[in-house]
């Protein structure tokens, strides 16, 4: 099952795709969820029954939590009631009094289904390993097999690998003194907004899913120091390229995303990636993400490698993408890997804007309408020729 984001802490469940008592096989998709740009089919891990939907639609559920119990046959569906009962009402679950000679074992507790978490958290999961330990463990080598895990049932963190390992956990750094005053200062926090009382007769909205990771996203961008550089461009070429391709449906976004690729093969700093502000991340592939305008708030679909790319690939693959994104099924490796963002609304025939860089993103530029305007060659002619003003936003190092 694909991992929803790697930022996502919840997920709502917009529909469920098996009822309770249905018979459910490894790897059939079971439930809809919402993460915060897409809805993603979530598969159960396991055969079985589903005995209890614990997450109804419409409600949200941390990442890792169970959404619903799978009985193995239908005598344990009873035992999975139970212990719907007991996660409800906050009780433990007591242990199965010892039995007899006679008495029959006691079945296993039913499986958990876990919502939007790429393995499976149940207490038959004895083995199972996070992403990151699964990475650990290739790195140092390391047979998940033989190792026990420490995490929630039993799971294998990444620090169960690095003790296998015999790596030495890193020592807690005890807190600096106060830098001297002529230290450099350091980045402050940003304040948060005053809570304001509430104008009588307004309707109070909850983000949605998107509109909460939108919002967060720009709120971390505020703690990055950024400049802002503008500068207009003659494009008549540019139109005229435009007026030659547009009937084979190459639009105008993709070749602005076509040229600020091939400009970045030149300049591979300016799709770097500063998160640690003390290193740079020099990102192997010019991955162009553009924000597209959605029902209920903004996306960037991902065109990966767009320097490698022709200009009709290129139209197809965004095509391809808006499509996805309008309708919510994007995977997260097609909107969260980008290294350079576009944003236009030239088309909307907007002049001139500021965009705001996303959080490790190694840029952003923002692109504006063409217009005719009056200029002047070096003989002191006048003409009128169509310009677009252009500004990027990048990161201060």
């Amino acid at each position: 099952m694909p991992a929803l984001s790697s930022t996502m802490t919840e997920g709502k469940i917009v529909s469920w795709t098996a009822a309770e008592g249905d018979r459910v096989n490894k790897g059939d998709a079971v439930v809809v969820v919402e993460s915060d740009k897409a809805d993603m089919d979530v598969e159960t891990f396991y055969d079985g029954i589903v005995a209890v939907v614990l997450v109804p639609v419409g409600e949200s559920a941390p990442v890792g939590a169970p959404i619903a119990l799978l009985a193995e046959s239908d005598e344990d569906v009873a035992l999975a009631l139970a212990q719907a009962q007991a996660l409800s009402s906050g009780q433990p679950q007591q242990a199965s009094p010892p039995s007899d000679a006679a008495a029959p074992p006691s079945p296993p507790p039913p499986a958990e289904a876990p919502v939007a978490d790429p393995a499976p958290v149940s207490a038959g999961t004895k083995g199972i390993a996070t992403p990151q330990a699964k990475k650990l463990a290739k790195q140092h080598r390391v047979d998940l097999a033989k190792v026990t895990g420490t995490g929630q049932f039993g799971r294998i963190t990444p620090a169960d690998v690095e003790a296998a390992a015999g790596i030495q956990p890193k020592p807690k750094v005890a807190p600096t003194p106060a830098a001297a005053p002529l230290a450099a200062p350091s980045v402050k926090a940003v304040p948060q907004a005053a809570v304001l009382p509430p104008v009588p007769g307004a309707t109070v909205v909850p983000f949605t899913a998107m509109q909460a990771a939108v919002s967060k996203n720009m709120v971390e961008s505020l703690s990055v120091p950024t400049f802002r550089v503008g500068y207009p461009i003659l494009t008549d070429k540019l139109d005229e390229l435009y007026e030659k391709v547009k009937p084979k449906g190459v639009t105008m976004t993709v070749l602005l995303a076509k040229a600020a690729a091939m400009a970045l093969a030149q300049y591979p700093v300016v799709y770097a990636s500063c998160g640690d502000g003390s290193s740079f991340t020099y990102n192997s592939s010019i991955n162009i993400a553009v924000a597209v305008a959605i029902d209920g708030g903004l996306i960037t679909p991902v065109l990966e490698q767009a320097d490698k790319l022709d200009i009709y690939l290129l139209s197809q693959k965004w095509k391809e993408l808006v499509k996805k994104a309008r309708a919510k099924q994007l995977q997260p490796n097609e909107y969260n890997s980008g290294t350079f963002t576009l944003s236009n609304l030239g088309m909307f025939g907007v002049d001139r804007f500021d965009a705001i860089l996303p959080p490790g993103q190694g840029a952003i530029m923002a692109v504006g309408a063409s217009k005719p305007t009056v200029v002047a060659d070096k003989d002191g002619f006048f003409s009128v020729k169509n310009k677009i003003n252009f500004a990027i936003v990048c990161p201060s190092a």
